[in-house]
């Protein structure tokens, strides 16, 4: 009997492909948080101001999600995802030449519209290929984008920013976008099987019809809190390390490069564990552990640089080892007919959540001069920790629905939608 929990060699192929796209999106829209403090200097802003840098990608990606959301059961998931990815190449070489705070803005906005799609058409890829039993290891190794734009990205991003200025980071991610691209094109294999269980004539009824379903209004509501809760205080994150904690600029890529091995270390680890046990126990485990680290951590002063990066390394696992089951969960509530269209709105509510999140931040952060310690990042902490308190019992609510669906009916063979 074949064992359906074993990755074929095409499967091992599309999550090494879909990791290497996470990596490229991730580093484009993470760059900014080191890039925050010496941004904010160049273009003589404010926490408020650039804030709004983080906002207008998430904001463009969301309104961007919705409004593809009806058609994105309707398209090859290959077309689409070209289509998408090549918008985002153009966008991140629009923002290496900005030039003025306007500009920048308007290339985020340009690379927020093709770019916050990705993530959603990436997700429906996920569901379509491999089988449930499977998701939490695939979600534990595209997460892994995230700890190698630390390791590697981030860290080459902040070399080059300070040999050749703060542009110079959105040239390499739009090189390396461009072999992905290739790679993309040439050894992606259609993805059709979705269009034939298609009922719905117009794109705005489909769209109306995913939203209208109760089940997945709540699997909404648990992503946008999560969007929230993790990312309201990751904006300021370097200004709080340079200004509050005593890291200097010349530490911060050897910050960001231990935080990001300690990813690597956990995601694969965190994503085996999704498949192994109950994924919301695991996720409000790790919520909680988040929890107490940043109540501890946004009251810190000037630290070791040890310490600071031991910290940053827990915070790591504690955010991925609680968005990792999380998403995973959330992949089981749609059907599969509506999978497009929901990772769509799915998208779109993260990514507006975040930028609301990143535009509140900017609200409550202060810093009274370039060189001041940030104020009241404690109290960001605080309005993150309840909201994440919120976040739990949703999930606990998307774990009931995806537990009754599962007992209602056995995952068919045709939900890998393909033969690999």
């Amino acid at each position: 009997m074949k064992n359906e929990n074993k990755f074929s060699s095409y499967q091992v192929f599309v999550v090494a492909l879909l990791t290497l796209t996470q990596f490229s999106v991730v580093l484009d829209f993470m760059i900014l948080s080191p890039l925050g403090d010496m941004l904010m200097k160049s273009m003589n802003i404010k926490p408020a101001a650039f804030g709004w840098v983080v906002s207008a990608y998430a904001f463009s990606a969301g309104i961007s999600g919705l409004l593809t959301a009806g058609f994105a059961d309707r398209f090859d998931r290959k077309k689409l995802f070209v289509f998408f990815y090549g918008g985002f190449i153009l966008g991140t070489i629009c923002c290496g030449f900005a030039t003025t705070y306007p500009m920048l803005v308007a290339a985020r906005i340009i690379t927020g519209l093709f770019g916050g799609v990705i993530g959603s058409i990436s997700m429906a890829i996920i569901t379509d290929i491999f089988t449930i039993q499977q998701r939490g290891r695939v979600m534990g190794f595209t997460q892994m984008g995230f700890g190698v734009s630390q390791v590697l990205g981030i860290p080459i991003g902040l070399y080059l920013a300070n040999a050749w200025g703060w542009e110079a980071p959105f040239f390499l991610v739009a090189g390396i976008a461009i072999i992905i691209m290739i790679l993309i094109a040439f050894g992606l294999k259609p993805i059709t099987g979705h269009l034939t269980l298609q009922h719905d004539k117009s794109a705005v009824l489909h769209l109306w019809h995913t939203i209208a379903k109760r089940n997945y209004r709540i699997g909404f509501s648990a992503t946008a809190l999560l969007s929230i809760g993790g990312f309201m205080m990751m904006p300021f994150g370097s200004a709080f390390a340079i200004n509050n904690l005593g890291v200097t600029a010349e530490q911060l890529p050897w910050l960001f490069m231990v935080s990001g091995v300690g990813s690597l270390f956990v995601m694969p680890v965190v994503g085996w564990l999704s498949d192994k046990t109950d994924r919301f126990r695991l996720a409000a485990g790790a919520s909680l552990f988040m929890m107490a680290l940043i109540a501890f951590y946004t009251h810190l002063t000037v630290n070791p640089l040890w310490i600071v990066m031991g910290l940053n390394v827990l915070m790591i696992a504690g955010i991925m080892g609680r968005m990792i089951p999380s998403m995973a969960l959330i992949t089981g509530v749609p059907e599969m007919e509506d999978r497009g269209a929901f990772m769509s709105i799915n998208s779109s509510l993260q990514q507006i959540a975040g930028g609301v999140a990143a535009a509140f931040g900017g609200m409550i952060v202060i810093q009274k001069d370039k060189f001041s310690p940030l104020e009241h990042y404690d109290t960001l902490g605080w309005v993150a920790i309840g909201i994440s308190v919120i976040c739990i019992f949703m999930l606990g609510r998307v774990s009931k629905i995806v537990k009754a669906k599962t007992a209602k009916t056995v995952m068919p063979k045709v939900d890998t939608m393909m033969e690999v």
